[in-house]
């Protein structure tokens, strides 16, 4: 019992000297300062913070495994197999040019001395590491971080040669950390799958060493004209030196020819590693090392020609895939040419080689072009390139598959400017009926019937635009004209008043979705109007239209409006038989059918003037005339019911044609493009009415419904039936066509005082603001009055106050004195004119007799054609018939 209570006390008191311990422990941390709790916490939520970036990170990282497409061995492998193209038939027509001039050749089959240099200087353990060099990683970043938070240092990479096999094959060479993941993952995987010769074979096959120039044996040629497997180790050193910035080290480069240390000294650090390494020897080193210090690089330089068959077509081909494949599968530009180069495609285009092969030759032969050969001879640059050039398109405008592109003429050098689809340029008038004509009636701003005054440009828009007074191309104004006659007759002051009234945002709007591209200093009534383009802008762009864009722009006009975007391939498939890419139409409804249906109409027009040379014997043809300010460019673009083609002809440094030259060549090459591609195609018609569109009889100077007065203009029925979209017929009378009583000798208005019988009614056409320099000025309401003196028959008078003169007409003159009681005679009644040669006396009275002599026709006239109206506003007789009431005394 003792012991038991003995023991009880001891544990008693151990429990109270615990309770007091735990006593004083609690007032401790009690007075505990506040700032190690501070701290203490700030390390726990630094910690629970680590932790959770690592585990995000973590997630992160797994999740670009998780998205990273299968290693695919084969295409780390696949080296040097270029893609194809073909025509639309499936025909052959080249391997694809790329960005790379590469051979394979097997690791043992080049020089030991290359091989060692590219591991001393690019990755040290490469036998070693499983794919990533911890190591090298971990200094890279420390390097980096340095860099980014000092500025201090440089970056430098830690890719392994494993990592920069999987980046060139299979990724981009961007710096983004999802790219960084993904290498990091294909190279430990890659590394289980091939050994390290493989790894190294492949690697060496297809690093980019300047240029075009991939892998060790295209680079051994080009720099030494040697095969990879004759390098000397300078020669090696120098090509493993050039890996890490090819340009900087280039011995092409002017600024290293001028002074070769960059690329001496890069060349001597190889040296100097492989030697540290133990990859050659002292001797070796030493030897190297004083050829080097010596220059004693017999570089030469080889010239690879790149040009390949139909490059006209091909190259927008590509541009085409490319921008698909990017769009498609959100390639970068890296990997499609990556694609292009190794992926071994099979890219189908829309080529007819039948009519590619045409149209080259028709544009070869300078006949074709008809521009003076005297005033633009036929002269040729170093390269045997003609300097008058021309481009055609054309194109199947329902599809949008083009079928020929040929961007110049005679022989080019490879990848020479295509001016069918590189160059933009003014396009002239043949942008009228794209921002002219086509959307003022498709917003019915304007009918075809619409009447515009051919003048001067109106006080109302010369006060917008100061100084500017534009001309026609003839320098011919014709008074009252359609909006029809207009387009025909490619006038341009009309065409500035209707794009004026449609606004030049609107005509801009229309422009743009017809593919034609405006600057800042484009976008201007002139350039809408008159296709007078500015060429570069002040951000660098160049602006205009080339025979690419005019094409698809005026097939909109033959497929109801809608206009399609050019399609240059059919598919592409991949190496393994799949087709991976389509195309995918881009169309848009530009105009209503109803707007298309008329301007096909409209566009029959111009063939009937400057642009008659494009009809086909054998096909309806429609189409339009350009011709660029200063005569620097002829154009034409129109359609038949198969296709829609442009051409163009002009210097490349837009000199001026000299001599007779006309837009009419244009027009003669575009007939001369379209002959053979339609020689065996059945005959058709456009498309009918869509509906939507009536005929309606209006009359030209007014665009009116015609009145009985419009038949009787002196120049004859001026009335015709116009086509118009349904709802916008007119509904008014013509009120320009008035009629008026003249003094017909003088084509004044008469008065009381004017003799009866020389009083005539007349038709007249009425102008709000007339002008003389019209060419309907003489049809114009007068406004002057007769101001002929009236003379008493018994009263002497002046033959002159009548009119009557030297060369007057003597038809008149007899009824005039007859009308005075004066008796008239005429001297020689046989002459072959009714012109007045003599006058017997200059005065006369009642009763008196004049002897009048007339002119023959064998003598001089003064100028005047009989056959016009002179300047009494009477035609003449000019045949040897009197009238019957002349005298034959």
């Amino acid at each position: 019992m003792a012991t038991k209570d003995t023991s009880r006390t001891e544990k008693s008191q151990a429990n109270v000297k615990k309770n007091k311990n735990s006593g004083k422990n609690s007032k401790k941390k009690k007075n505990q300062p506040k700032y190690k709790k501070i701290l203490k916490g700030t390390f726990l939520g630094i910690l629970i913070a680590g932790l959770l970036c690592f585990v995000v990170g973590l997630g992160y990282v797994f999740a670009i495994i998780k998205s990273t497409e299968p290693l695919d061995v084969n295409a780390v492998l696949t080296l040097n197999e270029p893609s194809m193209i073909y025509d639309s038939e499936g025909q052959y027509i080249d391997n694809l040019p790329t960005q790379e001039e590469r051979y394979k050749v097997k690791l043992d089959e080049m020089s030991k001395y290359l091989k060692d240099a590219y591991i001393s200087i690019e990755d040290e353990r490469f036998y070693k590491h499983p794919g990533v060099d911890i190591k090298r990683t971990l200094g890279s970043a420390l390097r980096s971080a340095k860099y980014f938070f000092t500025g201090s240092g440089n970056v430098q990479g830690g890719s392994t040669l494993t990592q920069q096999l999987i980046k060139n094959t299979l990724l981009t060479n961007d710096v983004k950390i999802e790219r960084k993941i993904r290498e990091i993952y294909l190279s430990l995987k890659l590394e289980s799958k091939l050994t390290k010769d493989q790894i190294l074979e492949a690697y060496l096959n297809t690093i980019p060493l300047g240029g075009k120039i991939y892998g060790v044996e295209a680079a051994s040629k080009y720099y030494f004209e040697k095969s990879a497997k004759d390098l000397t180790l300078p020669e090696a050193a120098f090509i493993a030196g050039l890996t890490q910035a090819p340009s900087a080290y280039s011995p092409y480069d002017p600024e290293n020819i001028a002074d070769p240390t960059i690329y001496l000294d890069r060349t001597k650090t190889v040296l100097m590693k492989m030697r540290d390494l133990g990859y050659i020897t002292q001797e070796e080193y030493d030897e190297a090392y004083a050829f080097t210090d010596a220059n004693q690089f017999a570089f030469s330089q080889t010239v690879i020609n790149y040009k390949i068959n139909y490059e006209w077509f091909v190259y927008p081909a590509l541009d085409q895939v490319r921008r698909d494949l990017k769009d498609v599968y959100k390639y970068t530009d890296e990997e499609v040419d990556r694609l292009f180069a190794t992926g071994g495609l099979k890219i189908y285009t829309t080529m007819d080689r039948k009519m590619q092969d045409s149209t080259q030759a028709v544009l070869d032969n300078r006949d074709n072009l008809q521009i003076d050969i005297n005033a633009n001879p036929e002269t040729l640059d170093e390269n045997g390139t003609p300097a008058l050039q021309a481009s055609a398109v054309v194109m199947d405008y329902r599809t949008g598959q083009v079928k020929a592109m040929v961007g110049g003429r005679g022989e080019q050098p490879a990848r020479s400017t295509n001016r069918a689809y590189d160059a933009l340029r003014s396009i002239g008038s043949t942008t009228k009926p794209l921002t002219v004509y086509g959307p003022a009636i498709d917003t019915k701003t304007i009918t075809p019937g619409t009447v515009i005054d051919d003048s001067r440009l109106p006080a109302s828009i010369q006060s917008k635009y100061p100084g500017w007074d534009p001309n026609n191309w003839n320098f011919n104004f014709d008074g009252l004209i359609t909006a029809r006659q207009s387009l025909a007759l490619s006038k341009n002051v009309p065409t500035i008043i209707i794009e004026d009234k449609l606004g030049v945002e609107t005509g801009l709007a229309y422009g743009e979705k017809l593919g034609l591209v405006y600057g800042e200093n484009s976008k201007t009534l002139s350039v809408l109007s008159l296709g007078e383009f500015t060429g570069i802008n002040p951000d660098g762009t160049v602006d205009g239209g080339n025979t690419y864009k005019l094409a698809s722009a005026f097939g909109s006009f033959g497929n109801n409006g809608l206009y399609t975007e050019p399609v240059l391939y059919t598919k592409v498939v991949d190496a393994n038989g799949k087709v991976i890419l389509e195309p995918k139409l881009r169309q848009d409804q530009v105009f209503s059918p109803q707007t298309a249906y008329i301007m096909r109409d409209l566009l029959k027009g111009p063939l009937s003037f400057d642009g008659a040379q494009a009809k086909l014997a054998n096909m309806p043809v429609i189409g339009k005339t350009g011709t660029t300010n200063g005569v620097t460019d002829f154009l034409f673009a129109g359609l038949t019911p198969y296709y829609s083609a442009s051409v163009w002809i002009g210097y490349d440094n837009h000199s001026k044609m000299g001599g007779a030259s006309y837009s009419s060549s244009a027009a003669a090459l575009w007939g001369a493009v379209m002959a053979p591609i339609h020689e065996n195609l059945e005959y058709k018609e456009f498309d009918g009415n869509p509906g939507g569109v009536t005929s309606v009889a209006i009359c030209k100077d007014s665009g009116k419904r015609p009145t009985d007065l419009c038949n009787k203009d002196p120049r004859g029925s001026r009335v015709y039936n116009e086509l118009f979209i349904a709802g916008t017929e007119p509904t008014g009378v013509c009120d320009v066509h008035v009629t008026a009583k003249v003094n017909k000798n003088n084509n004044k208005l008469a008065t009381e005082n004017t003799p009866k019988n020389l009083i005539e009614e007349r038709v007249f056409i009425k102008k709000a603001n007339p002008s003389s320099g019209t060419a309907d000025y003489q049809y114009v309401l007068p406004t002057e009055k007769d101001d002929t003196k009236y003379v008493p028959k018994d009263e002497e008078f002046k033959l002159s106050d009548l009119g009557i003169t030297i060369g007057s007409n003597a038809d008149n003159a007899i009824e005039l004195l007859k009308s005075k009681g004066v008796n008239v005679k005429i001297s020689n009644n046989n002459a072959k004119t009714r012109i007045i040669k003599s006058l017997s006396a200059d005065k006369a009275k009642k009763g008196d007799t004049i002897t009048i002599e007339l002119k023959d026709s064998e003598e001089n006239n003064n100028g005047q054609n009989n056959n016009e109206p002179n300047n009494n506003g009477n035609n003449t007789n000019n045949n040897n018939t009197p009238p019957p009431n002349s005298d034959n005394d």
